[in-house]
């Protein structure tokens, strides 16, 4: 059957806009990949890198609120290079702002301090255990905010990787101390805290989610302004903690090396990868990163320090892999009605 020339033109246009769809596809795929790896060494080189370059006597805050100010820096030099940084700042307004990124820095702050309370009272093997929790949350969150389903596979890869993470706790939590004795302490300050700790985790990056991909929010904005919050946060906390007390005893640099500046720059470079990761990939993606990255570092310290993986980290290794294959190859797919 012969068709016009009008409809011609259009199946051409259409067989185009299809081919430039997948060629979008597979540059935003690499885009992932690219980033995922990096954030993957990233991750797992900082535990060695910290160890190396940060002095025992360094007051915590004061490491964390410079890794907040170069990861400001970074970013807004970022959006400066691409382009970005004029509309961006012409189109801000503080409620979107604060819907977008406050909300979730407010929780990742709030999820912080119960992490920090639960790891006084239960042992390390334990707290990892729990925390693993987080990505269960995320999937969850990710389906109640974002509709986005997973198929039967992607959940059980979730689960394998869940599997993968708590036996390359085992491996870790075998070599440190028992937290609490007291079974009320362990529950009302150990357990419970890192569960909530947990859900508040997949909430906080199911909403980052919804910020870059549905808001179209900027993961280099979110950072500025999830940086900017936390770091507002960090401070009201020094007026009656003791790094508080340090700093103002001793001075915000007490104990700081030249050193210092490889850890704070390598960790904020981490904190922009986390944004491009979840705008491009998604939470669930980056928790698979997370536990990727768990690897890398057991294989760090057999490079450098001479301390072999263990048995645990070995039987994680096939896991990791095969979860991340089976969810990288069985995505959820639309059921189309029969007519």
């Amino acid at each position: 059957m012969l068709i016009s020339i009008k409809e011609g033109l259009l199946l051409l246009l259409l067989m185009n806009k299809v081919l430039l769809s997948r060629e979008e596809k597979k540059k935003k795929m690499k885009k992932v990949w690219f980033y995922s790896l990096l954030l993957t060494i990233q991750y797992g080189a900082q535990p060695l890198i910290s160890k190396r370059c940060i002095g025992r006597d360094v007051i915590v805050t004061s490491s964390v609120l410079a890794c907040e100010i170069v990861k400001v820096i970074c970013a807004l030099f970022l959006m400066a290079k691409y382009g970005s940084l004029n509309k961006v700042f012409k189109e801000w307004t503080l409620i979107g702002s604060l819907s977008a990124s406050g909300l979730p820095a407010a929780i990742y702050a709030l999820q912080n301090s119960l992490l920090q309370i639960s790891y006084k009272s239960l042992d390390s093997l334990t707290f990892s255990m729990l925390n693993q929790t987080k990505l269960i949350f995320t999937a969850l969150f990710t389906y109640f905010i974002l509709r986005q389903k997973q198929s039967f596979q992607q959940i059980g890869a979730l689960f394998i990787l869940i599997l993968a993470a708590v036996l390359l706790s085992i491996g870790e939590g075998s070599r440190k101390d028992y937290g609490s004795d007291n079974p009320d302490e362990i529950v009302f300050y150990g357990i419970i805290p890192v569960l909530i700790a947990s859900v508040l985790s997949g909430l906080a990056s199911a909403l980052c989610q919804w910020a870059s991909q549905v808001k179209k929010h900027s993961s280099y904005l979110m950072t500025v302004e999830m940086s900017l919050v936390g770091s507002v946060c960090l401070l009201a906390s020094t007026y009656k903690s003791p790094d508080g007390e340090a700093i103002r005893q001793h001075g915000f640099f007490h104990g700081w090396t030249p050193l210092m500046m490889i850890p704070v720059f390598i960790n904020a470079v981490g904190g922009i990868l986390v944004g491009l990761v979840t705008s491009y990939a998604g939470g669930i993606r980056k928790g698979f990163v997370m536990v990727s990255a768990l690897l890398v570092t057991a294989l760090l310290q057999f490079v450098f320090d001479g301390k072999p993986p263990s048995l645990f980290c070995l039987l994680a290794l096939p896991l990791v892999m095969t979860s991340i294959s089976i969810y990288q190859k069985y995505p959820y797919r639309v059921k189309k009605k029969e007519e």
